[in-house]
């Protein structure tokens, strides 16, 4: 009876113990919670209580293990188990909490940067992302290689490794030159503030946002809600274009191609009266100028700014949509044309059309159809 007695004793009581205190440590944390309201800190830290409570468990048990004399002919391997059990779990515990000091810090951060620098802002979500993925990596080597310490044939093992450490480090360093490299690159991106996470970007002709940045590889959201996932090496070694690095203020221009006779001053009077009624204009600049001819039609540009990437995509498609529409309505020869008879000239100041060769009307081909002048 006292066999069977004293192992129930042992682990039961490890168990109530554990969650006891598991209990009244998450009832401590959410009652901090509660009560500031100004730091995510104690909220983060109740993620790690499952965790928590595996070490605690582990630690009991490991630790009472000897006197509960439970199935004495499995006692190194059980013993074994728990302690695989307490290193993975105190791993886990250590990821967790180091998670939620990081993540304080940068809300913290953010909350008081978000309106004055958001590139900055953006920069270092950016670095507190790359560096938890570092620590993670690196407690989960270290609790790998303690597990494999626990095994003896791995500590008898461990001079012949170590000899021949120096050999395996350069066959790994050749095989794995490309992910290295890929590497070194990540924490340049990160710490040189080439890219950072929510940036605009064009690479290989494509535009999108930056959704997500590892240690060996980016991801790029486009327009139409792609995703381009590019080694990060590709940043380091090629130009592209980052339209949010310093200020996210852009211009952007609109280009028409019209008959030598469209009205020019028109045009610009017209282009600033659509941009005041346009919301996505930041009202800093415009600007509506000739910038090449050819013999049939000539180039003007309407130049436009706004405040960010997405406003400025805004106003050029409100731009050349309404520019369009207005000369086909007002001024229906100015569009291109190609002429099958004599240019007629535009309208005089009182209305009329003066006649050629006492010939009224001209037949005239407009985009592709041919249709008489009114």
């Amino acid at each position: 009876m006292e066999n069977l007695l004293r192992p129930l004793i042992v682990v039961g009581g490890s168990v109530v113990l554990t969650l006891v205190i598991g209990w009244a440590t998450d009832f401590l944390l959410r009652k901090a919670d509660e009560q500031h309201h100004e730091t995510p800190l104690w909220g983060l830290l109740r993620r790690g209580r499952i965790p928590y409570q595996l070490v605690l468990l582990a630690a009991l048990l490991r630790g009472s293990y000897d006197e509960a004399q439970l199935l004495e002919s499995r006692r190194e391997g059980i013993g074994q188990t728990l302690t695989l059990v307490l290193i993975g779990s105190t791993a886990w515990l250590v990821i967790r909490i180091a998670s939620a000091v990081v993540e304080t810090s940068y809300s913290r951060y953010a909350h008081s940067r978000a309106q004055r620098d958001p590139a900055r802002v953006r920069r270092v979500r950016t670095q507190v992302t790359l560096i938890m993925r570092v620590v993670s990596a690196i407690v989960g080597v270290v609790a790998a290689a303690s597990m494999l310490l626990t095994f003896p044939a791995f500590r008898a093992a461990g001079a012949s490794l170590l000899a021949s450490a120096g050999i395996l480090g350069i066959v790994a360093g050749v095989a794995a030159q490309s992910t290295l490299s890929n590497m070194f690159a990540g924490f340049q991106i990160a710490f040189g503030d080439m890219v950072r996470i929510g940036d605009t970007v064009v690479v290989d002709g494509e535009w999108g946002t930056v959704e997500e940045i590892t240690l060996t590889f980016l991801t790029v959201r486009t327009w139409d809600e792609r995703r381009i996932t590019m080694p990060v090496s590709y940043f380091t070694s090629k130009p592209f274009e980052n339209w949010s690095r310093g200020t996210p203020q852009m211009t952007g221009t609109v280009f028409f191609h019209v008959d030598h006779t469209a009205p020019v001053d028109a045009m610009r009077e017209k282009l600033r009266d659509i941009l005041r009624q346009c919301p996505a204009w930041d009202g800093r600049a415009y600007d509506l100028s000739v910038t090449d001819t050819t013999p049939n039609t000539m180039q003007v540009r309407a130049l436009v700014t706004a405040k960010d990437s997405d406003d400025i995509w805004t106003v050029r498609v409100a731009v050349r949509e309404q520019m369009i529409r207005w000369l086909t309505a007002e001024h229906p020869y100015a569009l291109p044309r190609v002429n099958t008879a004599d240019a007629t000239p535009p309208p005089s100041h009182n209305g009329h059309r003066p006649s050629q060769d006492g010939v009224p009307h001209q037949q005239r081909r407009y985009h592709g159809s041919t249709r008489p002048d009114r």
